[in-house]
């Protein structure tokens, strides 16, 4: 079915594979290879170094380097030579913004929590998500990182699948209710979700 927002001779998208990789700013290029590819076994696979960045043409002196997972996508650094690593956000909090990496058991989870722990890494969890289970912790750069190990089969995730548009729209329409009661001068706390996924978890009243 045509999409109304789309010009109709618009190219269909591309299929998109998998991640090919996500990138952060580094403090140093050695500390953080030792996190990644030492205590979390991703090897180091690729370094770009370069003194102009070729999307915007600014000078800006790099070493651009990549660590490899299993399915071949990469998360990968910046190390600018300055030893600054990246500044929180000012407006977000800290536990939003982070990447999630899988695992294959919930053993494999347990053993890894250990071992981060081990080397002096604060960990928090394991948390119960009900279709999987995490760990979190920040590497030396102040990037948040989960390690999740999933629970729900195939055909939970795909009945979840078809929920998801659904649910979607609600919270759109509840929002745009939202900001026109903010538009006409209304006070407006923040807008919470139409349902609550974890009711198990105490909430402030």
């Amino acid at each position: 079915m045509p999409n109304p927002l789309l010009p109709p001779d618009l190219p269909a998208a591309a299929p998109i594979h998998q991640l090919h990789h996500v990138a952060y700013r580094a403090r140093d290029a050695e500390e953080t290879r030792h996190f990644y590819e030492d205590l979390l076994g991703l090897p180091l696979f690729h370094i770009i170094q370069s003194d102009v960045v070729p999307s915007t043409g600014e000078y800006c002196p790099y070493t651009h380097f990549f660590f490899r997972l299993r399915d071949g996508s990469c998360i990968a650094f910046f190390d600018l030579g300055d030893d600054q690593a990246s500044a929180p956000s000012a407006n977000t909090p800290a536990w939003v913004n982070h990447i999630a990496f899988r695992v294959d058991t919930v053993q494999e989870l347990a053993a890894m929590k250990t071992r981060l722990e081990a080397a002096g890494v604060a960990v928090l969890g394991v948390t119960d998500h009900h279709i999987f289970k995490s760990i979190y912790f920040f590497d030396p750069n102040g990037v948040r990182l989960e390690l999740t190990a999933q629970l729900a089969d195939a055909q939970q995730m795909d009945r979840e699948s078809h929920t998801a548009r659904a649910r979607l729209d609600a919270w759109t329409a509840r929002k745009a209710a939202w900001r026109a009661e903010r538009a006409a001068g209304h006070a407006a706390p923040a807008l919470k979700p139409q349902q609550n996924d974890r009711p198990e978890l105490i909430t402030p009243a």
